[in-house]
């Protein structure tokens, strides 16, 4: 389904809906992705019909917010300006401001995120900030992607970003590749050896002597990197 990149978003009283517009969908489809709430709509929808849309399914809505906050990775950030976040294995500092609510932006070495007078809760920063993960890494990996396969001599049948909760990538029956967005607070390094991994399993489907020969030929010494995952992956989360 293509939806328009630009998104809105509405103040749902306690937690930020994303509103995405499509021209390929007949009825709203609102979901909850990691706390995160989203409502896939017509593109002619008027405001007033999302927002009762959102009214009618709010208890839903909560529900789903409160089971996600429950899963949620234990982790000591607070949400509040100053902790450091990583990406591309470099950190940068959060800075919270009051003001209607924006997308984050990294800008002047800081990651500013704009939230609403009385809506400073700490899972809507979180929110906020995975967000930002989800765009950066589907900006970034889809070009890797493309920068990397001919290097494999490979052509993916395309790039998501998704939520996996114990495996960065994946490469479908279908030939696409999926990729976990909290790699992108990896070194750069580590995010080339993840997207070559799952280029390679375009070829052998398995994790054979060939595919690691294969990695090898295209990434050179891949060892370090897989071995930086796996010492480094419980704090790639928050």
């Amino acid at each position: 389904m293509m939806v328009e990149k630009k998104s809105e978003y509405l103040d749902g009283n306690g937690f930020i809906v994303e509103v995405l517009r499509t021209d390929r969908k007949k009825t709203a489809d609102i979901r909850v992705e990691e706390g995160a709430v989203s409502v896939v709509v017509p593109r002619n929808t008027t405001e007033a019909r999302i927002n009762e849309l959102i009214r009618e399914k709010r208890r839903w809505i909560k529900r789903k917010m409160a089971l996600h906050q429950e899963q949620a990775p234990v982790t000591e950030k607070r949400m509040v300006s100053g902790e450091a976040f990583a990406y591309l294995g470099r950190h940068y500092r959060l800075k919270v401001v009051r003001g209607p609510y924006a997308p984050v932006k990294l800008s002047a070495g800081r990651l500013l995120v704009t939230v609403p007078q009385g809506t400073e809760q700490p899972h809507i920063i979180r929110n906020a900030l995975i967000r930002w993960y989800k765009r950066q890494a589907d900006i970034k990996l889809t070009d890797k992607v493309r920068r990397f396969a001919p290097r494999v001599g490979v052509e993916p049948a395309g790039v998501a970003i998704k939520s996996f909760r114990s495996r960065w990538g994946s490469c479908t029956a279908k030939g696409s590749l999926e990729f976990n967005w909290r790699i992108m607070m990896a070194p750069n390094s580590v995010v080339d050896y993840v997207v070559l991994h799952e280029l390679c399993h375009l070829l052998h489907h398995n994790h054979s002597q060939a595919f690691w020969d294969q990695l090898r030929l295209v990434a050179g010494d891949y060892q370090s990197h897989k071995d930086w995952l796996k010492e480094h992956s419980v704090r790639l989360a928050f």
